[in-house]
């Protein structure tokens, strides 16, 4: 991969998309996909260990650049980028493109406000070390899920999201100008156990339920900080994961960087990018979930030919791509609607991760009945990518809920 350009030298423009589609496409089935299925048997313990893949992928990502494009290329440009990138790191391997695309959340958030700002010692002291890095060590994190709180810290704009019940138990209190952080992230939390840094949600007006929010830029090296061990799961095993504790952590006033009054506001905008990224994320593993299928009915062979000339294969085929590219033009339609409004639309976000993961889910499951119990051994990528596309269904909010709160914010909208 060091022949290839980095971030900062791709054009602006049309072409410089697919250029970076292309390229991204190149370290997905070379360096990605590899590593993943390597990764994906491994104990979570040894997925993180110094040598594994997990770090040759990571290194590989901030060495050409990728981590910085939020900062390197225009928005406009950036947004259809991003969706290309996404889709082919989806394509690749889901878990680490997940892994990958909220490396950068706490520093693009920095980033963002110092652009409304124009304060930029916190950009200098939490962004330019991430943007710096080349061996894919300054590494983020989204920390909002909880042991007793999971989708319905994302209900935003729901009629229960103000009421005490809904509050976050990880929570914060003023001490002079700085903030004691108190409480607990769940297993959940992706990149939890590596992060060097957390872009953390967490509650400061319990009064005012889950409304009373904050969010909070926190290096995880702080004393009181402390991890869990590596989640142990079904599928996306090379996304790390696990819990993160706060005990009497102190934080300077100015990590505090989202207050209750913008919270909802942000949540949306944060809920929204995270639902786009994974819709173009698993776009792309219902792709490869076709791409698999399809060129395995090419070679198998049953009645004396192959089975892509059966004539119910081909018609599973066919519905298999249809469910694929319907999921491909949702994820490219969200980003230009981005483009359009000048920030994510909710509605239009989480349609798109309602529609890809569906689709990964079943157009996984249909390969796997192309390939018969091949597709159920362990080794084999559909196997993988069936696993992986199941847990999406729940990652960064369950469907349903997710439905609901779209159909809200629409209601909201039509008033």
């Amino acid at each position: 991969m060091s022949g290839d350009l980095t971030v900062a030298d791709r054009p602006g423009s049309f072409d410089g998309v697919i250029e970076i589609r292309a390229s991204v496409h190149r370290l997905a089935k070379d360096i990605l996909r590899p590593a993943a299925l390597k990764l994906d048997p491994l104990n979570p313990k040894d997925v993180i260990q110094d040598g594994s893949s997990l770090w040759e992928v990571f290194e590989q990502w901030y060495e050409l650049g990728y981590h910085t494009m939020f900062k390197d290329l225009d928005p406009g440009f950036g947004q259809m980028a991003s969706n290309a990138v996404l889709f082919e790191l989806g394509w690749g391997a889901a878990d680490l493109a997940v892994s990958l695309g909220v490396s950068g959340m706490p520093f693009q958030v920095v980033e963002m406000l110092t652009a409304f700002t124009g304060d930029t010692n916190l950009r200098d002291e939490i962004v330019t070390p991430f943007l710096e890095d080349k061996t894919g060590r300054v590494i983020g994190c989204w920390a909002i899920t909880e042991p007793m709180h999971g989708s319905d810290l994302l209900a935003v704009g729901s009629t229960n999201f103000d009421t005490p019940a809904t509050a976050g138990a990880c929570r914060a209190r003023k001490d002079g100008s700085d903030w004691i952080i108190n409480g607990q992230k769940s297993a959940w939390v992706s990149n939890g156990t590596i992060a060097s840094h957390a872009l953390l949600f967490l509650n400061v007006d319990p009064d005012h339920g889950a409304a009373g929010g904050a969010v909070a830029v926190v290096p995880l090296n702080l004393p009181g900080v402390s991890k869990g061990a590596p989640l142990d799961k079904l599928g996306q095993r090379a996304l790390n994961q696990g819990e993160i504790f706060f005990d009497d952590v102190r934080i300077p006033e100015r990590y505090m960087v989202i207050g209750p009054e913008l919270y909802s506001m942000v949540l949306s905008m944060v809920l929204g990018t995270a639902n786009s990224g994974m819709g173009s994320i698993f776009a792309g593993l219902a792709r490869a979930s076709f791409d698999e299928a399809l060129q395995y009915a090419l070679e198998r062979e049953q009645g004396g030919r192959p089975i892509s000339q059966h004539q119910l294969v081909q018609g599973k085929l066919f519905d298999m791509f249809m469910k694929a590219e319907q999921a491909r033009a949702q994820s490219e339609l969200t980003t230009r609607v981005a483009l359009e409004q000048g920030m994510p639309s909710l509605p239009h976000a989480i349609a798109s991760k309602v529609t890809s993961t569906r689709a990964a889910f079943e157009v996984s499951s249909d390969a796997i009945q192309v390939f018969g119990g091949v597709g159920l051994a362990k080794g084999v990528a559909i196997e993988k990518f069936f696993r992986d596309a199941r847990a999406s269904l729940i990652e960064d909010g369950v469907n349903e809920l997710l439905m609901l709160v779209g159909a809200q914010h629409l209601l909201q909208q039509a008033k």
